[in-house]
């Protein structure tokens, strides 16, 4: 049977590996579940079941290993007399809880805020006070000190003990509280009870400074939640009055003055201001948009009042959809990452197993003390903690899938982003990919009048259309100032072009072949409308009086950073290609333009078997283009790449989308992914290779209990300041 059913879960006071282990496998356990993906950065849970599963089971048993969780969609009951901790991205709040206690280590614990404000903050602050307290005391009364540190140490131990044991009934004996409770036990058998004592402290501190990190991970994508207003000016029947953002329906006006954040994603109906695009695209270079552009919510209003009408819900505004999306691809584990977690599944009984032997096989053999072999392997339980290695993947692709986000560059979980810095032949769609999508006049040619009479009277046939062509004609025109005179009995002729009375003249603004039926078009006058169309421009001949008067030259013009783009993909040492479906000429004047192989007057099934043609022999492909046309192709890549500006196609078509549609970001989200697979490369040395180095050292009995509980912590909290480096965008 396959899941048709998902539920998807906020959970507070996850933050490491191990957590996520321990959740998976008791849910996992209960009957009806057939698949949970946790994320640790985001700090949820995907539980897909076959419809018979009790979901309230779920939160008992999550809740038993003492975490908070909640479904999200629903809204948890505030006490009064909590803080308002913010807002998920989906406008409930975060389930914080009623009461809190000491024992429950991360019961509704979130560490996104004040670290000594948290339950696992005052634990770790109390553990340390009883620690010193007992130093002093011990040092007043020895003969009791046994007793003040085993004391001290139970502070700490009793909620980590109590823990382990429910791992253990759920299903994780071999958790790294449980090695931690036993390594700690043991220590006080042997007499050890003031390192016991202080190797629980340390303990807590480690896992307190984990929480501190995956804090800061999970704030990077968040906070662009922020970004967004609360409120909104909604304008009814000429007045303004201020509404929550959250209440906005499809279809409303608003009001944006200069200076303010737009609340919600929309389309300008009146007004012209430059917009500060950088929360969304990244860009720190205002855009100006007129009439008829989108804006995004979160971005900023420059020097002029907009009226806006919202085409987007605050759930689904595009900063909303970018968190819920980076959120569920962190729930999807990459190759590398599915590895380390059947590697850490063989791993922890292994160290156990080594552990006993080392505390056991030498005192039988040779006779040896008891005690110092004992110690040895208690040591050895502490470095094989597993934390360091499980979170070693998911930490550095959490921050990664975070950084690229924030540039506008949105992968769907770590199996892509992992195969994007795999790809040795990328396939380009021309028009809206490679180039803007909308044509611009690149030449106005005077045959018998002057450049400006010609402007000036095409401007006057297109006036009032829509067609992308006329468009640009009325942008060349606004552009030049003309001064655009009337027209009347203005009338399109199928498949020809537009005529019109101008100044009491009739004019005609059409294709060449419909002019050459009004008109004689000389040879000269053929050569230079044939050389045009060479260069990929579409040519519309105005006659005017009967008269030949000029031409209009447009062309869809590459995007100004294409061939740089395409210059970094070719440095990266990937193939580049163009397929489209436009005809041969302008497809080829493009490309020659770009520097790129060109394949045109594709059909969509053409561009599908060109894909498979290069996998075919050896590349790996990533496919880009607007994800709708190119479907099929997209389908068929290793990795499918929508190029576009925050749209619905953008953010859910293919595996991967580039927002501000820039040609020179698909190289940026190649070496992305490739600088991730080494920093797990990194993290991965650093996990094992500390391990290693400690683990010889306690056999040969150089160290002990203290540095094994700092190389297993110290190795944690280094893996993950190394992912966070990702954060860092280049």
């Amino acid at each position: 049977m396959t899941a048709k059913n998902q539920a998807r879960y906020k959970i507070g006071g996850m933050d490491c590996a191990s957590c996520a282990a321990k959740i998976d496998t008791a849910v996992r356990r209960i009957p009806g579940v057939q698949d949970v993906s946790v994320s640790v950065a985001a700090g949820t849970m995907m539980v897909s079941h076959d419809g018979t599963c009790d979901l309230p089971v779920i939160e008992t048993k999550v809740t038993g290993l003492g975490y908070s969780l909640r479904a999200l969609g629903q809204k948890s009951p505030r006490p009064a007399e909590l803080p308002d901790h913010g807002l998920d991205h989906e406008g409930h709040d975060h389930g914080l809880p009623e009461t809190k206690d000491l024992a429950g280590l991360h019961e509704h614990d979130r560490m996104d805020g004040l670290w000594w404000k948290s339950a696992k903050g005052r634990l770790t602050i109390l553990a340390g006070i009883a620690l010193a307290a007992a130093y002093g005391v011990g040092h007043l009364v020895p003969a009791y000190d046994t007793y003040i540190f085993v004391a001290a140490m139970l502070v700490g131990l009793v909620p980590i003990a109590r823990r382990a044991v429910m791992a253990a009934l759920a299903g994780t004996p071999f958790s790294i509280e449980m090695l931690m409770t036993i390594a700690a036990l043991g220590a006080v058998v042997i007499d050890a009870s003031e390192e016991a004592a202080a190797v629980v402290f340390l303990f807590l501190v480690g896992e307190l400074l984990e929480g501190v990190a995956a804090g800061k991970a999970r704030q990077s994508i968040q906070s662009l939640t922020a970004l967004v207003p609360k409120t909104a000016l909604l304008e009814i029947n000429g007045k303004t009055r201020e509404v929550p953002a959250e209440d906005l329906g499809i279809g409303s006006i608003i009001l944006v003055r200069p200076g303010d954040r737009i609340s919600a994603d929309g389309i300008i109906v009146a007004g012209e201001s430059a917009i500060n695009e950088a929360p969304v695209t990244g860009e720190s270079i205002s855009v100006v948009k007129t009439v008829g552009d989108a804006v995004f919510a979160g971005t900023v209003n420059g020097d002029a009042a907009l009226r806006v009408q919202v085409t987007a819900a605050s759930a689904d505004n595009t900063i909303a959809r970018i968190v819920r999306l980076v959120e569920e691809a962190q729930e999807s584990n990459a190759p590398t990452e599915r590895f380390i977690d059947r590697f850490s599944r063989y791993y922890t009984p292994a160290v156990v197993v080594v552990a006993a032997l080392v505390a056991v096989l030498p005192p039988l053999i040779t006779g040896e003390a008891w005690e110092g072999w004992i110690y040895k392997g208690l040591a050895i339980l502490l470095i094989g903690c597993p934390c360091a290695l499980v979170i070693s993947t998911p930490a550095a692709i959490a921050a990664s899938l975070s950084s690229g986000a924030r540039r506008g560059l949105l992968m769907k979980g770590g199996a892509v982003l992992e195969m994007v810095g795999k790809v040795t032949a990328i396939a380009l769609d021309k028009t809206g990919t490679l180039t803007a999508g909308k044509p611009r006049v690149t030449d106005v040619i005077a045959f018998g009048r002057n450049a400006d009479e010609v402007l000036r009277i095409a401007a006057a046939l297109e006036t009032g259309s829509s067609h992308p062509l006329a468009m640009a004609i009325l942008a060349k025109a606004a552009d030049d100032e003309v001064d655009i005179p009337a027209a009347s009995d203005a009338r399109a002729l199928g498949g020809e072009g537009i005529t019109a009375v101008v100044e009491g003249q009739e004019a005609f603004l059409g294709s060449p072949k419909a002019a050459a039926d009004r008109v004689s078009l000389s040879m000269a006058h053929r050569r230079q409308i044939a050389g045009l169309n060479d260069e990929g421009k579409t040519v519309s001949v105005l006659i005017a009086a009967g008269v030949l008067a000029g031409a209009i030259a447009m062309r869809d013009e590459p995007r100004p950073d294409a061939k740089e783009g395409l210059k970094a993909l070719t440095n990266a040492g990937v193939r580049t290609v163009m397929l489209t479906g436009d005809n041969a000429r302008t497809a080829s004047a493009i490309g020659k333009d770009l520097g790129l192989e060109v394949h045109a007057e594709l059909m969509p099934e053409d561009k599908q078997r060109i894909i498979a043609e290069l996998k075919r022999k050896g590349f790996t492909v990533g496919k880009v283009g607007d994800g709708i046309n190119d479907a099929p192709a997209l389908a068929a890549a290793d990795v499918g790449i929508a190029m576009g500006g925050g749209t619905d196609v953008a953010l859910e078509t293919a595996d991967a989308a580039v927002l501000h549609g820039r040609v020179r970001d698909i190289a940026d989200m190649i070496e992305l992914s490739k600088r991730t697979m080494r920093n797990i490369h990194q993290n991965i040395a650093i996990a094992l290779g500390l391990k290693a180095v400690f683990l010889v050292t306690t056999v040969l009995g150089v160290t002990g209990l203290w540095p094994a509980i700092l190389a297993d912590t110290g190795a944690t909290v280094l893996v993950t300041l190394n992912a966070l480096r990702l954060l860092r965008g280049r």
